[in-house]
């Protein structure tokens, strides 16, 4: 699924809320801000099967460059490969919605190889962000990823 923060529905809403909170804050000892301004302009990409939520990510656009945040896998979900699968639908989400944009991310820093696998290059040291070491990637223009 794909939608808009003003398209979602609020059971939609809640249900990404919570797998967020559980995740970036409950699981990662990690008490921050979680649903921030940023989420009223979103646009939010998640798998679900069932009508459960699986896996999840969030789009920001700025003026000039794209930001891909708060990727998850559900902690039951986990190992089958959905974390490629969920970024790889973001990723061709942002080729059709904001063709050749550079995309941003604040990567984990345990998850670099990950993301270089899609084509994302570091762009700074490791540094701390709510005391998790990550790493800022760049992805120079969105390109077309396969859903495998």
């Amino acid at each position: 699924m794909i939608k808009s923060t003003d398209e979602l529905t609020t059971q939609e809403l809640i249900t990404i809320f919570q797998a967020r909170t559980e995740v970036f804050v409950v699981e990662q000892h990690c008490p921050y801000q979680e649903v921030d301004e940023a989420d009223r302009q979103a646009v939010h990409v998640w798998l679900e099967e069932k009508g459960e939520l699986q896996a999840y990510t969030r789009i920001l656009a700025t003026d000039d460059e794209i930001h891909l945040g708060r990727v998850l896998v559900v902690k039951k979900f986990r190992g089958h490969q959905l974390g490629r699968k969920i970024v790889a639908k973001t990723l061709k989400e942002i080729e059709r919605r904001y063709p050749n944009y550079p995309i941003k991310i604040s990567a984990q820093a345990y998850l670099v190889d990950f993301y270089r696998s899609f084509g994302f290059k570091s762009n700074s040291e490791v540094y701390l962000e709510d005391g998790i070491p990550h790493i800022e990637m760049c992805l120079p223009k969105a390109v077309n990823q396969s859903d495998s």
